[in-house]
């Protein structure tokens, strides 16, 4: 990727930084421990973000 990207991706890959997080501990507990996976979350080296 190039070092100097435009604004959009930058807002882009910031989006999908905020969104790669695990799920809250208060979430766990309060669903009594079924939501333990995050569905949204990626690992960057094997999938791709959409442009």
């Amino acid at each position: 990727m190039a070092r100097n990207k435009h604004l959009a991706r930058k807002l882009r890959l910031l989006k999908e930084v905020k969104r790669n997080r695990r799920v809250p501990a208060w979430v766990i507990m309060r669903t009594a421990r079924k939501f333990l996976r995050h569905p949204k979350r990626h690992y960057w080296r094997r999938g791709r973000l959409k442009k």
